[in-house]
């Protein structure tokens, strides 16, 4: 199952030794993970341009294994987090199709 994962609310720092810790400790050990996730064909995703935020999909067999990825990351404590599961092209297709065949069935 697919779902889209969004990220919010990103830390942000009001002084340049704070850019640095936040940068260094947590915002570039987090777009490492994101990519080591994405080189591994786990997720496919980006970053909104100029936002605090991340944006993926994320291919998993159960709830609890988006969450547990999600878990996994270093900014999971740092950010707001949507999920949303995604119903694939097929199954949507097929159930306009019923719909369709109803709806003229009726007419």
């Amino acid at each position: 199952m697919k779902y889209l994962v969004t990220g919010t609310e990103g830390p942000g720092f009001f002084s340049t030794d704070e850019a640095i810790e936040i940068l260094e400790n947590v915002v570039l050990p987090a777009f490492n993970e994101l990519e080591e996730l994405e080189g591994e064909g786990a997720i496919v995703g980006g970053v909104p341009i100029g936002e605090r935020s991340f944006v993926f999909i994320v291919e998993a067999e159960s709830h609890d294994d988006v969450d547990r990825t999600l878990r996994s990351l270093s900014m999971w404590g740092a950010m707001e987090w949507e999920v949303v599961p995604l119903q694939d092209f097929e199954s949507r297709s097929a159930l306009e199709r019923e719909i369709l065949k109803d709806l003229k069935n009726k007419n």
